[in-house]
């Protein structure tokens, strides 16, 4: 038998959030540059006109930047809101909208709750991730909102993960209801899976 994949991820999720610490200032505006391209490029290439994407905190990949272009260009933004019952329940973005401090920590905006099935309309779904395999799975913070909200949506937009390039990695622990990407985004590149596409399409 091989080790548990529960304490995996745990020991994993933690020397991974201690490197996110480390980044220096520079190494953190390099990275947020070209996740900025790399999201816009990957929204336009798609003609996505509303997408769901996470309000970064201050140690993770920077969305805020793609976001703020998003909504400069008519894009309709949905951001999750944790809640207590373990689902994610969603929000419009506003320009100049107040944040607070979500269930677990992660900032969250400040609006009127649309209710979970709000992320049935849109066109991109951008995740936050721990760590992406090069097999398409996805290591999350522990919580399983996204787990849970990808695999009981009928019909799934594309679904990518934003990562740095180290976390881009050959291999994740994986449990039964782990949810696969359609594809990652770091820093320098694009990568795309067929995994999860593949297994959309036998819904």
């Amino acid at each position: 038998m091989g080790a548990d994949p529960t304490h995996q991820k745990r020991a994993l999720r933690a020397e991974l959030r201690e490197r996110r610490r480390n980044r220096t200032g520079p190494e953190r505006k390099s990275a947020t540059d070209g996740f900025t391209a790399r999201l816009t490029e990957l929204t336009q290439r798609l003609g996505a006109t509303s997408v769901s994407c996470y309000l970064s905190a201050a140690d993770e990949p920077n969305t805020r930047p793609y976001l703020n272009w998003a909504r400069a260009n008519g894009i309709r933004v949905l951001f999750p809101i944790s809640r207590e019952d373990g689902l994610l329940d969603w929000t419009t973005a506003t320009p100049g909208e107040e944040e607070y401090i979500g269930l677990y920590g992660m900032p969250e905006p400040v609006g009127e709750p649309l209710g979970p099935i709000a992320i049935n309309d849109v066109d991109l779904i951008v995740v936050p991730a721990a760590a992406i395999d090069r097999g398409g799975m996805r290591l999350g913070w522990g919580r399983g909102y996204y787990d849970k909200t990808l695999g009981s949506m009928e019909r799934c937009p594309p679904v990518y993960g934003v990562v740095f390039d180290s976390e881009f990695v050959d291999e994740v622990p994986r449990e039964r209801h782990d949810q696969a990407l359609d594809g990652v985004i770091t820093p320098t590149r694009t990568v795309e899976f067929s995994t999860r596409s593949a297994r959309r399409r036998r819904i």
